[in-house]
C-alpha cells in the first residue's frame, strides 16, 4: 500500500526502532528530534532502513508520519553501510583520521542501495512535493530522484564535515558523488567552510558557480551553510525539573562532594578525541597540577560500529588509558575516571550536564557536535565551562567556549587548568552568552529555515 505525501524525508534510518516483537517506538538521536517540528506540522512520509538485516516490513503509519522501510540484506549492510559509507566516506570526510578504503564491491552496493531509496522516495511523494534527503550515506539519491521525478523540490543536507577538494578528489567515484548531491535544488552544509569546499570542488570538476550557486546544465543548485542545533526550550525546561536537580545533587554526592567534575559524552568514535582529553587529564595528574582527590572525570563513551576494525581499536585505546589512570591515581571506591560504556537517555544525561564543572568536547573533526549545544541548553544555573575543539562545527557559533586544538595536548591541558580556575562570574558571563545564541538559533529555526529556502528556490 502506498500513501502519497507532499513532504518526504529520506534518511538512512527510519525514525523508529523495534519495541518488542510487534511494536515500534521513536528512536533516540539528533535527526529524529531535529525534524520533529516538521513532521508534526506537515503530512510527511519518511523513507529509511528499519534496522536489522533482510528485514521485510510494509509501509505503515506511526503517529502522523507514513513510514516507508527500505530493507537491506546482510551483504548490503556490510558493503553499503559498514563498507562504503563508514569505511570510505566517513574517514575521508573527517580529514582521513584513519585511512579510507575504496573497494569496487562497496561502491556497487552503495549505488544499488541509493537507487532503491530514490525509487521509494519517488513512489511516496505527491505531485510537486518536497523531498529532503539526509547525509553521506545517500549522496546519489538527489540526482537519481530528479531523473525519476523532475516535478519535485529536492533538498540535500550533509550532517558531517565536507572535506577539502584536495582530499575528495582521491575518490574513484568523485564525479558521480558530486553530481549526485548536486541533483538537489538546495545543498545544506554545517559551516561556511564546508559550503566553500563543495563549490570549490564543483569548479574543479567542471561546474560553473557564482556566489554559492552551482550551474548544473540548465539547472542551478544553491549551496549554503545551515548549522544544525538542538531544541533549546525543551532541554532547558526539562533541566529545570526538580527531579533533574535532585538527581544532579545525588550524582555530585556519589562522586565525592566537593570534587570538581569533568565530563565527556560521545559515541566511541576515533574522530571524537576521547583519548586526547584523557591523556591531558593523565598528564595534569602526573604533573601535580590536578589533585586526584579534588577532580574526577566522567566519560560516557557509547559503543559504535564495532564490526569496523578502527572502532574496535579505539575502544581498546580508551579502555587502556582509563585503566592506566585509575591504576595509578584512583583508590578503592574513588576511581579517577568513571567510564560509562552504554547509551544514556536524556533523563540521565541532563543530571550529568548540570553536575559537570567542565564539559570537554574535543573532536579532531566534527560536523557540528550537538553535545556541546545540549550542555549549554541544560546549564540553567549558568555555571560550568565548555572546552570545545576548533575543529567542531559548533566552534563557529559558540565563541565563549574555551577553544582548543585537539592535536596540541599542552593546549588542552592549559584550557583544563583555566577552566578549573575560572571564577563563577566569568562562567556566568560566558554561559549566558552561549545560551542566548543556542536559544535564538534552535533546531526548529534550522529546519524551517532550510525548507523555506528550498521552497523559495524552486519558485524562483
Amino acid at each position: 500500500m502506498t500513501e502519497l505525501r507532499p513532504f518526504v524525508i529520506v534518511a538512512n534510518r527510519l525514525p523508529v526502532q523495534r519495541a518488542g516483537r510487534s511494536g515500534w517506538e521513536i528512536s533516540p538521536g539528533g535527526l529524529v528530534s531535529a525534524l520533529s517540528s516538521l513532521t508534526t506540522q506537515r503530512h510527511t512520509a519518511w523513507v529509511g532502513w528499519p534496522g536489522g538485516r533482510s528485514a521485510r516490513t510494509e509501509p505503515f503509519a506511526h503517529g502522523k508520519t507514513w513510514l516507508v522501510p527500505v530493507p537491506l540484506s546482510t551483504q548490503e549492510v556490510d558493503r553499503y553501510y559498514e563498507g562504503f559509507s563508514n569505511g570510505a566516506l566517513w574517514p575521508l570526510f573527517h580529514d582521513m583520521v584513519t585511512r579510507p578504503q575504496y573497494h569496487r564491491s562497496w561502491w556497487d552496493a552503495y549505488l544499488a542501495v541509493n537507487q532503491r531509496f530514490a525509487e521509494q522516495a519517488a513512489a511516496s511523494a505527491d505531485r510537486n512535493g518536497t523531498v529532503w534527503v539526509h547525509d553521506y550515506q545517500l549522496m546519489l539519491v538527489p540526482e537519481m530522484l530528479r531523473a525519476l521525478r523532475p516535478d519535485l523540490r529536492i533538498g540535500f543536507f550533509n550532517h558531517i564535515p565536507f572535506p577539502p577538494p584536495e582530499l575528495f578528489l582521491q575518490l574513484p567515484w568523485r564525479q558521480e558523488l558530486l553530481d549526485g548531491m548536486l541533483g538537489a535544488d538546495l545543498v545544506g552544509l554545517q559551516t561556511p567552510g564546508d559550503a566553500l569546499n563543495v563549490t570549490r570542488l564543483a569548479s574543479i570538476l567542471g561546474h560553473r558557480n557564482t556566489h554559492g550557486v552551482v550551474h548544473v546544465g540548465r539547472r542551478r543548485c544553491q549551496v549554503d551553510d545551515f548549522p544544525i542545533s538542538v531544541d533549546f526550550t525543551q532541554l532547558s525546561d526539562s533541566a529545570e525539573h526538580p527531579d533533574v536537580a535532585a538527581r544532579a545533587e545525588q550524582l555530585r554526592a556519589d562522586l565525592g562532594m566537593p570534587r570538581r567534575i569533568l565530563l565527556g559524552v560521545d559515541r566511541l568514535d576515533y574522530t571524537k578525541g576521547i583519548t586526547v582529553r584523557l591523556r591531558a587529564f593523565q598528564e595534569l595528574l602526573k604533573d601535580g597540577a590536578i589533585d586526584p582527590e579534588e577532580v574526577v572525570f566522567v566519560q560516557v563513551a557509547v559503543p559504535s560500529r564495532e564490526r569496523i576494525g578502527s572502532y574496535a581499536e579505539e575502544r581498546r585505546r580508551v579502555n587502556n588509558i582509563v585503566g592506566e589512570i585509575n591504576g595509578r591515581f584512583g583508590r578503592i571506591g574513588r576511581p579517577s575516571v568513571h567510564l560509562i560504556s552504554r547509551s544514556l537517555p536524556m533523563t540521565e544525561l541532563q543530571p550529568l550536564y548540570r553536575t559537570a564543572d567542565v564539559m570537554l568536547v574535543t573532536p579532531v573533526r566534527d560536523g557540528m557536535n550537538l553535545v556541546a549545544k545540549e550542555f549549554v541548553a541544560s546549564c540553567v544555573n549558568e555555571s560550568g565551562v565548555l572546552i570545545l575543539s576548533e575543529f567542531a562545527g559548533a566552534a563557529h557559533e559558540l565563541s565563549d567556549a574555551l577553544k582548543v586544538n585537539p592535536f596540541d595536548i599542552d593546549g588542552v591541558k592549559a584550557a583544563l587548568v583555566e577552566a578549573l580556575a575560572m571564577s563563577p562570574e566569568e562562567q556566568q558571563r560566558r554561559m549566558r552568552s552561549m545560551r542566548a545564541l543556542v536559544k535564538e538559533r534552535d533546531v526548529h529555526a534550522w529546519a524551517l529555515g532550510f525548507i523555506q529556502r528550498l521552497e523559495k528556490r524552486r519558485r524562483s
